[in-house]
């Protein structure tokens, strides 16, 4: 089944501010949240969706891409991140539960899953891969070491020795309380955070002699990342749950990949085009010749027709880099610059001085000899 529109999800439209996405997103969840609509399977899909909805419209970079291209826009180049896979219920609380601290659900205000307990999860990571331009053009799969913490061995993640735990008397393992005020309108009931668990459900009787009651340490992981062709420079690529581990058996947060291209010796970058900057002599320019241009994949050969002038564009389609949602390739633009000799014989002065005044060497401009301008204009359409 083809997925619905986000903004059809939160009743908006491509003009909605993130105040209106928020407020929409919010409205949803609380009317689809699973403690009021308990074992109802089709009000935790539209939970689920609301929140996919919500997780690319409200990152300014994701709805630009939703907005050009569509659900393919935000599929593409996220190395497994973002929720386009399925969204879990844990995903949800844990990424947008501080949205709905004061709603009154237990199953918000930072992590609860589906029985009520909070799920704690890790912090995310950064860092930065440089590539070459190669690598960009036909994606590239790059293993890294990353300090980071994982899960303790000793304890498995629990934080307690021996990987024992006792149900925290407070809230009788249900990670939330429920406390009864009096206010004018009547005796109001809300649901907060265990305060003796810290919203676990289960509490450390005798902690861990190696990671101190936290069910996380310090090391080093190698983590393979497979990166997309066509990146660009400071782009960020997120894998899913390579961050740190959550404490005290919590989940993973993830690996913010950030793009660094490593300059070309000859090609520059433009987007998705590439720019070689060519010099011929005048010479060749005026007689014609063939001249032999670096591109991504090897050499190529080109043409000059005689006459050429100088800051001619010459193209070579689909020679570029491709683009990072599948939409074609860029091309390779020769720019044709003339030499113009610095030092001259006497004998060189001499064939010149004949050539002067000669009737084929005076500018003539004609109407298909285009302006600076209009040669700028055309190389990068």
């Amino acid at each position: 089944m083809a997925k619905r529109d986000y903004y059809e999800i939160l009743g908006l439209t491509k003009s909605a501010t993130p105040e209106e996405i928020k407020k929409a997103y919010r409205k949803m969840a609380m009317q689809f949240h699973p403690d009021k609509n308990p074992g109802d399977k089709a009000a935790e899909e539209k939970f689920k969706e609301a929140a996919e909805a919500y997780e690319v419209l409200s990152d300014q970079d994701k709805k630009a891409k939703y907005d050009r291209f569509g659900h393919e826009g935000v599929k593409a180049g996220f190395g497994g991140g973002g929720f386009g896979g399925g969204m879990s219920m844990d995903d949800i609380f844990s990424n947008f539960g501080s949205i709905f601290e004061d709603a009154g659900f237990g199953g918000f205000g930072g992590g609860f899953g589906g029985g009520g307990a909070r799920v704690n999860r890790g912090s995310n990571l950064r860092v930065k891969v440089k590539l070459t331009l190669e690598e960009i053009a036909h994606g590239v799969e790059k293993k890294i070491k990353v300090n980071k913490y994982n899960q303790c061995g000793t304890c498995h993640g629990t934080g307690a020795q021996g990987g024992k735990m006792s149900t925290c008397g407070t809230c009788k393992g249900q990670g939330r309380v429920a406390q009864v005020a009096s206010t004018p309108f009547g005796r109001m009931q809300t649901v907060t955070t265990c305060p003796n668990c810290g919203g676990q459900g289960k509490v450390v009787t005798d902690k861990c002699n190696t990671c101190f009651g936290e069910g996380i340490q310090q090391g080093e992981e190698v983590i393979s990342i497979k990166i997309p062709a066509g990146v660009s420079n400071e782009m960020q690529l997120n894998v899913s749950g390579k961050g740190n581990a959550g404490p005290r058996g919590g989940i993973n947060g993830d690996l913010i990949v950030v793009i660094e291209e490593i300059p070309h010796e000859t090609l520059i970058r433009d987007g998705n085009n590439l720019i070689f900057n060519q010099y011929i002599s005048f010479v060749d320019a005026a007689m014609g010749t063939t001249i032999e241009v670096p591109t991504i994949e090897g050499k190529a050969r080109l043409k000059v027709e005689p006459g050429t002038q100088a800051g001619k564009v010459l193209r070579l389609r689909e020679k570029g880099l491709p683009d990072i949602d599948r939409y074609g390739k860029g091309d390779l633009l020769v720019n044709i610059n003339v030499w113009t000799p610095k030092n001259l014989t006497n004998e060189e002065r001499d064939l010149l001085e004949k050539l002067r005044n000669s009737p084929n060497f005076k500018p003539n401009p004609g109407a298909a000899d285009k302006s600076f301008f209009e040669r700028m204009k055309e190389m990068f359409h």
